[in-house]
């Protein structure tokens, strides 16, 4: 499973950012780890400067294997509760999604 971090320019992605945000994902989705090959995370502040409630944003591209990618969109005061939003949607998701595989 290969873990890619993008920031927007208001947003400063630096190593220990990448590492963090990339664990967490290892640990949260670990269980979905033969069943995915690649994780594409967006942040981006979307009022750069100026302050605003919920201007923080995590997108979370998922590609499973054989199957369409999955986007799930989390906003919030700091990039960390915007992740961990975007993870619990993930999870959700991707539980839903190979539970109706299995069905079949």
């Amino acid at each position: 499973m290969k873990i890619q971090i993008n920031t927007d320019k208001h947003i400063e992605g630096h190593q220990r950012l990448e590492n963090y945000f990339s664990e967490e994902l290892e640990k949260g989705l670990a269980r979905f780890e033969d069943k995915i090959t690649r994780i594409e995370v967006h942040f981006g502040d979307e009022n750069g400067e100026k302050f605003s409630v919920n201007d923080k944003k995590c997108v979370l591209e998922i590609r499973p294997v054989k199957l369409q990618p999955i986007t799930v969109t989390e906003h919030a005061e700091t990039l960390e509760k915007a992740f961990n939003g975007a993870l619990s949607k993930a999870k959700k998701s991707l539980t839903t999604t190979f539970e109706k595989q299995k069905a079949y």
